[in-house]
């Protein structure tokens, strides 16, 4: 008798399901692209234990008609390809016809829908892939799907799922990812009854970031857009001052399809060129549009890899169009004031402090004579010094108290608001003509507006006017903006860099001969690497020559070696080479330049003359780049005038008017 038998449908179903249901959020997952393959234009998730009890997704889209809906939990059943030519042009999120049978199988399952127009719904029940139930249900246009009992006949399964915090942050991030695909769509997300976030489905995507990130981050997205023959992006990316620590905040789609590709990924990374920190990454989210011919998605199970055509064109374009939409951004991060305000315990002691040194003086006691006319509310003594000037201001009037509403049209009220309708401006310095004009102040607007930005007219980089240096370490400078305080060590890399930067791609005949030629010695695989990118070591001035089976002779050195350094400079320039594999010249030559910037850059706790100092500032603002070194950090941060007001708490925020206080009151 033959081994060989065919499996049972639902075993089939359940190995299908290993593929694909991974954990509840690839349930999530799975159920919200149908969704969307449904032109829902809401979408509401609802999980119970993150996941594990529960997870309900309700929309309100085409739903499913009351013959195919028995149809839809069988294997390979789809209405969204039809032939094999289908499969290269992949419009839908889903096209195998595997995600509902998979989920059955493994789950208890209840799937309620309607069509458009359509009298009655159908209900649906199967539980571990067997037909519970079929019955008519609600007429409510769209599909509710509610999945419980998750890998109760899979306790392998069930036993290595994480911790429900795990799970959550998983359901979380697939449901962000979605929300940035497809900003058009409204989402919410509901735990135990609590809901984590919620977007509007207005389809502004910088709405949907802030809603995911914060309103802080959302203010701190710039849009780009570009195109070329192929290819359509848009989205948005981060100031560099804004940054994560992994690469897991850049969202890249393809035609409303959340995707990993690491190529795209390094190639948003490359956009920012050297103005991001070493180890630290952009929040992006970048939109490709494209015809579905370009890409294969039937690659993945999960469909989370896709197979690109013209995949170095595209990584081309995304970096070229990032670089040139941050090149037009001013990139000096302000300082927030409210970080420099002492708490309110720390402002009482630095009071009593304060109260305790004055006691140690002797100050002469004035006194005023109060009368109950309002001609006579004071006396002041004037003595002929400057401080007569202001005298009045000290003078304190005699108080209106209001006790009804008849009150109001009294002499003394009228009195009162004469007094403060006839004040004028006060000048600090002079007459009004000696004086600059003075913009009002404005109290800070509390509207959440994503798209609120500073002074755009603004100069790219100020003019800086050297004040002075501290702690050998920041030079500290003054514009018509307020203070600058400029890292000399960055200021001086960012400038070496672009020198080198050039030098190094202008590769000269010039070199300076070893005393004592290099011998270098590699092992059998690191020798192969290194003939076979002898070109790109060429390109950087480094004239390698073989010298016996796994070895070379290095003769001499690009003129702009650092003194001292030459050998040292040569082999860890090689040891890149080895490592990296196929870098490329333009990779090399960068991280050239950034080595060299480095080496030769003053150091902290270096002190400068004026002449030196004021040198560099007048160097930076040339700069193609003067706010950030190679390796990402700030050259300069801004206290701008408002925020040094704050400090000295020379700025203060509006009261609420009397009358809107006066008339909560009643009479």
């Amino acid at each position: 008798m033959g081994k060989i038998h065919e499996l049972t449908n639902v075993l089939a179903d359940q190995i299908a399901a290993g593929e694909v249901i991974e954990r509840p959020a690839s349930i999530v997952k799975e159920l919200v692209e149908n969704s969307l393959d449904a032109n829902s234009k809401r979408i509401d998730i609802i999980v119970e234990n993150s996941g594990l009890d529960s997870i309900r997704v309700i929309d309100d889209g085409s739903g499913i008609a009351d013959d195919d809906v028995e149809i839809a939990f069988k294997r390979h059943a789809t209405s969204k390809i039809t032939t094999r030519r289908d499969l290269f042009k992949v419009r839908t999120m889903g096209f195998r016809g595997e995600a509902l049978p998979s989920i059955a199988s493994v789950a208890d399952v209840t799937l309620t829908t309607a069509t458009p127009g359509s009298t009655t719904g159908s209900l649906i029940h199967i539980h571990g892939g067997e037909l519970v139930d079929v019955k008519p249900g609600p007429a409510r246009q769209g599909t509710d799907v509610v999945v419980r009992e998750l890998f109760f006949n899979t306790p392998a399964r069930l036993k290595y799922l994480k911790s429900p915090q795990t799970e959550l942050a998983r359901i979380t991030d697939i449901v962000n990812r979605l929300a940035l695909a497809n900003p058009q769509v409204a989402f919410s997300l509901t735990h135990n009854n609590k809901e984590l976030f919620r977007t509007a489905g207005n389809d502004n995507l910088q709405q949907v970031v802030a809603a995911i990130y914060g309103i802080q981050v959302g203010k701190k997205m710039l849009p780009f857009a570009g195109e070329d023959n192929d290819f359509k992006i848009s989205g948005l990316v981060s100031l560099p001052e804004l940054t994560r620590a992994s690469r897991q905040y850049i969202t890249i789609t393809i035609n409303h399809r959340y995707i990993r590709n690491f190529e795209l990924t390094k190639a948003i990374i490359n956009g920012y060129e050297s103005k991001l920190m070493v180890g630290r990454y952009p929040i992006a989210v970048l939109n490709i549009q494209l015809d579905p011919v370009l890409v294969d998605v039937n690659v993945h199970p999960a469909k989370r890899e896709v197979r690109l055509s013209k995949e170095p064109q595209l990584a081309e374009l995304i970096a070229k169009v990032i670089r040139q939409r941050i090149s037009t951004e001013n990139l000096i991060p302000d300082v927030d004031a409210k970080q420099f305000i002492p708490d309110e315990p720390d402002v009482d002691d630095l009071e009593r402090q304060l109260n305790e040194a004055a006691k140690q003086y002797e100050t002469p006691s004035t006194s005023f004579t109060h009368s109950s006319t309002a001609s006579s509310s004071a006396s002041v003594i004037t003595n002929g010094g400057p401080a007569d000037v202001d005298a009045a201001d000290s003078i304190v009037h005699e108080p209106v108290v209001i006790h009804k509403k008849d009150e109001l049209v009294s002499l003394q009220m009228q009195k009162f608001d004469q007094r403060y309708h006839d004040e004028g401006i006060a000048y600090p310095f002079g007459s009004p003509d000696e004086q600059a004009p003075q913009k009002p102040i404005r109290a800070e607007s509390i509207e959440l507006d994503v798209r609120d930005k500073s002074d755009q007219s603004q100069k790219r980089f100020p003019d800086l006017q050297y004040i002075g240096q501290l702690q050998g370490t920041f030079l500290l400078a003054q514009a018509g903006d307020g203070l600058y305080i400029v890292d000399q060590h960055a200021a001086q890399e960012r400038i070496n860099y672009e020198k080198f930067r050039k030098e190094i791609g202008q590769v000269s005949d010039d070199q300076q001969t070893f005393l004592v030629p290099l011998v270098l010695n590699y092992s059998t695989v690191d020798t192969m690497t290194i003939t076979q990118h002898l070109d790109t070591l060429e390109a950087v001035g480094l004239h390698l020559e073989s010298f016996g089976p796994n070895s070379f002779i290095l003769r001499s050195h690009p003129t702009w070696f650092a003194e001292g350094q030459e050998e040292a400079t040569a082999k860890e320039m090689i040891e890149w080479l080895i490592n990296d594999g196929k870098i490329s010249v333009h990779d090399f030559r960068q991280r050239t330049a950034i080595m060299m910037s480095c080496k030769r850059a003053i150091k902290a706790n270096h002190h400068l003359d004026d002449r030196e100092a004021k040198a560099l500032l007048q160097r930076l603002p040339k700069c193609e780049n003067p706010f950030n070194c190679p390796h990402g950090r700030p050259v300069t941060v801004h206290f701008n005038d408002r925020d040094l007001g704050k400090m000295f708490k020379r700025i203060q925020d509006s009261h609420v008017p009397f009358a809107q206080d006066f008339d909560e009151h009643e009479f």
